[in-house]
């Protein structure tokens, strides 16, 4: 006769009070992020290097588009009726509440726009008579006064959406009930069409248009792939860490961590499926406007990134998360996350900085300056959307169901 599972916790046996930790990571984590932003800042806007403008812009696409995809997983749970996360639902919440400091973190990239987008001055960037007409068949879309505008409500819209989505959750952590999760079921529902249209033309403003000839149909699914995946695997990093007095990973059973993993299995898989995809229907096309964002990358330097890439984006993670035992680890799973969440940097570096060097790679000192200050920023700013609030749902009726969830 087999013994009985361990015991899950239930409803009646939570004694959680308000989050009241990370004083640290707002504190020094965003002193620390501010004054390496402003070094950056320093170096790429009053000194005017072209060097750490783009690695200004590396970082904030990096870690607004985690932001991005935090908003997005927060809606697909909600509009899926997913049960089983409730008990993680709160440090997605915040992640998502997050997006709103990149409405301050845009603007250095605004101001950069001269140093990183060759569309403002063809002529200046030197391309050919062809590709000047070409651009200039695009100035209704691609002009600096537009493009601002568009960055700030991509942003913005995505940031009311979290926000409200925040909102109703505590405030159904004091009043109860279904009604306020039927709100919010609701809203995502309804809205998450919209947040994905906002994150795929970020991506094409932001990223695609470095190559203003350039076109690819399917790039900002490749950018939220690689994006999505980070969210996930910031979730099992947290899951690990946060298993103190008051903080959900206390919460989290080895189930919830084996869904954790699998989902990382799956968006690993779809990444590479949509970078393929991206690649084979480019390459066998062969034509000239399109063929030019992959000939610099496929030569030299860049190209061994891409074989790094496709190990360590896709074979590796890939490879170890075929493992039951290791989705069911919290602290393997937490080695493979940190992996994950060091190569999709690498793949946003490799997507932007041939820009700029299309020889050799450019590795200027103020990737890492930019990277820490504007990632610690954002983190500082998560844990002060969960301060003084609870780590979980409460009074979310599907809380108790998501305590004792076991794998069907």
């Amino acid at each position: 006769m087999s013994s009985p599972g361990p015991q899950r916790p239930t409803v009646s046996d939570l004694k959680v009070e308000p989050f009241s930790g990370g004083s640290r990571w707002m504190l020094v984590g965003g002193g620390i992020g501010v004054v390496l932003v402003a070094i950056t800042l320093v170096v790429a806007l009053g000194m005017g290097s072209q060097d750490a403008a783009f690695s200004y812009l590396t970082a904030f696409a990096y870690w607004c588009g985690i932001a991005f995809a935090s908003v997005l997983l927060l809606m697909i749970f909600h509009a899926t009726h997913a049960r089983w996360m409730t008990i993680l639902r709160r440090p997605v919440e915040a992640m998502a509440a997050s997006i709103a400091v990149f409405l301050l973190l845009v603007a250095p990239v605004c101001l950069s726009m001269r140093k990183l987008y060759s569309w403002m001055d063809p002529v200046a960037a030197g391309f050919g008579k062809e590709a000047i007409a070409k651009i200039a068949h695009k100035a209704g879309w691609l002009n600096g006064n537009f493009f601002i505008v568009r960055s700030f409500l991509y942003i913005l819209f995505s940031t009311l959406v979290a926000w409200r989505l925040y909102g109703l959750s505590r405030q159904q952590d004091r009043d109860g009930g279904t009604d306020l999760l039927s709100r919010q079921r609701r809203m995502s529902a309804g809205l998450l069409p919209f947040v994905a249209l906002a994150i795929t033309f970020a991506a094409f403003d932001w990223l695609m248009s470095l190559n203003p000839t350039w076109y690819s149909t399917i790039f900002g699914v490749y950018f939220f792939a690689g994006s999505f995946v980070s969210v996930f695997a910031i979730l099992a990093i947290a899951a690990y860490r946060a298993r103190g007095a008051n903080e959900f990973g206390a919460y989290v059973s080895i189930e919830h961590i084996h869904n954790i993993g699998k989902l990382m299995l799956s968006f690993v898989a779809f990444w590479a499926y949509v970078a393929f995809s991206q690649f084979m229907l480019i390459w066998i096309a062969s034509l000239p406007e399109e063929i030019q964002f992959f000939l610099p990358r496929l030569k030299g330097e860049w190209a061994v990134v891409g074989w790094i890439l496709i190990l360590g984006h896709f074979l590796i993670p890939f490879g170890a998360l075929l493992s039951r035992s290791l989705k069911r680890n919290r602290a393997k799973l937490a080695v493979v996350a940190v992996w994950i969440l060091v190569i999709h940097f690498v793949d946003v570096y490799w997507l932007v900085l041939p820009t700029l060097s299309p020889e050799t790679i450019a590795f200027h000192w103020t990737t890492i300056t930019a990277f820490l200050g504007v990632g610690l920023l954002s983190i500082s700013f998560t844990v002060w959307r969960l301060r003084g609030r609870f780590a979980i749902p409460v009074k979310d009726p599907f809380l108790a169901e998501s305590l004792g969830y076991r794998q069907p």
